[in-house]
């Protein structure tokens, strides 16, 4: 293993279109969403270490999440735990990670990848980042991994990158943001627009000058505790200082404005596991097309749907097509599968009527 290869596992959000399954006390990453014995955030853990020493592995999370990544991850040392006392979008934290790690170790190359997210060939995913860390060793460059989008999704954002590149790691063009449906048919007929994961590689050199050079006021609010950095007074400053920075997410911050900015088409099939019918598509069905995680079920004519509950519970369904069916502890949600994005508010509206701490 390389010892100057090193991860940030970003575990700090709350997934709250997982409702009721993901809360904001217990998110998604926390939770074995797919039924596999590991949760989000171990099955991440494990596939990063295949190439990544253990302890050169970093979890960024919010603070009150500490007790839940010590209780799933007991490999883990606090050093390792890097925790947000705001919440503030992902430049800052990766910021503050990067400064730590850079500290540690100036020749470290470093991805940047969520918790949450489903890939099934992993041995594909490590050769890829293999390939990137080599690259970003030798260059000044800012990576991404893309994904060869399956159909015109308009749920993602796109990477356009060069089309005259014959190279396997591409020169960006520019990123664009969510299309809408005829859009993103467009982009899929040029051939060369990838979904963008959200998964980035680069030298702890190349990040930080990034943000020295499109967000000098971040970087100055950060860099000023590089000496208190992995001491016993960094927590001090952090709770001080933190919540002073900018709300901004890493691609606005420094991919959309630098120009040394790459990406690798992957050779794996991902799902960013966002969404109950996203889960949905990646879980095996039964003969009428159900998935079913943690339940034993008696269907007549229902079909399409995902059932979930927390402790194997017989559900009995009868004339019920294309719904998500969830139960757990105090809440039950039976949803139309079409209208998935609508739980986040329906959500809310829970909260407003009964409480926060369904929620």
């Amino acid at each position: 293993m390389n010892k100057n290869y090193y991860a940030i596992l970003m575990a700090g959000g709350v997934g709250s279109r997982f409702w009721p399954v993901s809360t904001q006390d217990f998110p998604k990453q926390f939770h074995d969403m797919l039924g596999t014995g590991d949760t989000l955030i171990q099955k991440t853990f494990k596939r990063l270490a295949k190439l990544i020493p253990e302890e050169n592995i970093f979890i960024l999370t919010n603070e009150r999440y500490n007790d839940l990544v010590f209780e799933q991850l007991p490999m883990v040392t606090k050093r390792q735990v890097v925790l947000e006392p705001a919440m503030r979008n992902t430049a800052p934290c990766i910021l503050y990670a990067s400064l730590k790690i850079q500290k540690e170790n100036p020749d470290a190359v470093m991805i940047v990848a969520p918790s949450d997210h489903w890939i099934e060939d992993e041995d594909a995913f490590t050769a890829n980042v293999k390939e990137a860390f080599e690259f970003c060793a030798k260059e000044d460059a800012l990576m991404t991994l893309g994904i060869e989008p399956s159909f015109p999704n308009t749920g993602y954002g796109y990477i356009e990158y060069d089309k005259a590149s014959e190279t396997s790691i591409k020169p960006v063009n520019q990123f664009r943001e969510k299309p809408d449906y005829e859009t993103a048919k467009l982009f899929l007929e040029q051939g060369n627009f990838l979904w963008n994961a959200g998964i980035f590689m680069w030298s702890v050199t190349s990040v930080v000058n990034a943000f020295l050079n499109s967000k000098p006021e971040m970087y100055q609010l950060f860099h000023q505790g590089m000496k208190l950095y992995n001491t016993e007074f960094e927590d001090d400053f952090i709770q001080e200082n933190y919540a002073k920075a900018e709300n901004i997410s890493v691609d606005f911050a420094i991919m959309e404005k630098s120009k040394n900015v790459y990406v690798l088409p992957a050779t794996f099939d991902w799902n960013d596991l966002g969404t109950w019918g996203s889960l949905y598509d990646k879980l095996d069905k039964d003969e009428d097309k159900n998935a079913v995680v943690k339940a034993k079920t008696l269907t007549v004519d229902a079909s399409g749907n995902m059932i979930r509950t927390t402790n194997d519970k017989v559900v009995v369904i009868d004339g019920l097509s294309d719904y998500i069916i969830v139960d757990k502890d105090e809440v039950l949600l039976i949803f139309p599968k079409k209208k998935e994005q609508d739980i986040k508010q329906t959500l809310q509206s829970v909260k407003d009527k009964f409480g926060e701490h369904y929620g």
